[in-house]
């Protein structure tokens, strides 16, 4: 039995060091994908952007017709559905936290309704949840955006809120609880030249902004991969043979 524990071990150190390197170099891998998808999603916004404006006639009520119009400029008049306007929590701008406000918009031809990605306000850090007065125009008003998918979900700890400020905002869950009917889509809204100040900072990160960090991640997992290589050949290969030559 003595004898057999050598063999053991090395067979442990074996697993252990192939299961490292195999975990190492598939988060290497991931976040290499992750920087891709990021900079293809970027590639698709410009290239979006420089198409025609939609007309608002053609606005998408499908989340098939929705995909194929994500980031197109659109004009659209509607009105307000002031009750339902939901403050995102936790989505930081220009590295200062803060909420997204998202409001319902009932466009003038009819049809579902859409969420619309208002802007962004920064967090009361002296009463955390003081929400701002961000007074609706009444009737009828006009917005430039770019058509986008629902508000991005974050992780949440626990059941999500029901209230005015939230992690999440889930397009079925919101549309039973409002009664409405909304579109598989939202509206980033976009500032307009000369158009009166809201309070609202509208300054959307793009979605490469960031991909040098996945790039950096990737370096880290797949040098720590190496090292682990180069750890297990020299203790387990190289070192016991320069042993039992000496």
């Amino acid at each position: 039995m003595a004898s057999d524990y050598p063999r053991r071990r090395r067979l442990a150190v074996l697993v252990a060091a192939v299961l490292g390197l195999l975990l190492t170099a598939r988060l290497g891998v991931w976040q290499l994908s992750r920087a891709a998808e990021k900079e293809a999603l970027q590639a698709l916004l410009e290239q979006r952007g420089r198409d025609p404006v939609l007309p608002a006639t053609e606005l998408a009520d499908s989340a098939d017709a929705a995909a194929a119009q994500h980031y197109r400029r659109i004009t659209l008049r509607g009105r307000w559905i002031a009750g339902p306007t939901v403050f995102l929590d936790n989505r930081p701008m220009d590295g200062r936290t803060g909420f997204v406000v998202v409001t319902p918009l009932q466009p003038a031809g009819g049809g579902a309704a859409l969420l619309v990605q208002r802007g962004w306000v920064p967090r009361d850090m002296a009463e955390r949840t003081r929400l701002p007065s961000l007074p609706l125009p009444e009737g009828e008003v006009e917005l430039s955006g770019l058509i986008a998918p629902p508000p991005t979900r974050w992780v949440a700890l626990g059941s999500e809120a029901a209230g005015p400020i939230r992690q999440n905002l889930d397009l079925e869950s919101f549309s039973r609880e409002t009664g409405l009917r909304l579109r598989p889509l939202s509206l980033l809204q976009l500032d307009v030249p000369g158009a009166a100040p809201d309070g609202l900072l509208r300054q959307w990160p793009k979605p490469a902004v960031d991909v040098h960090k996945h790039y950096g991640y990737a370096f880290q997992w797949f040098a720590l991969a190496g090292l682990i290589t180069i750890l297990y050949v020299w203790f387990q290969l190289v070192r016991p043979r320069l042993r039992r030559g000496a």
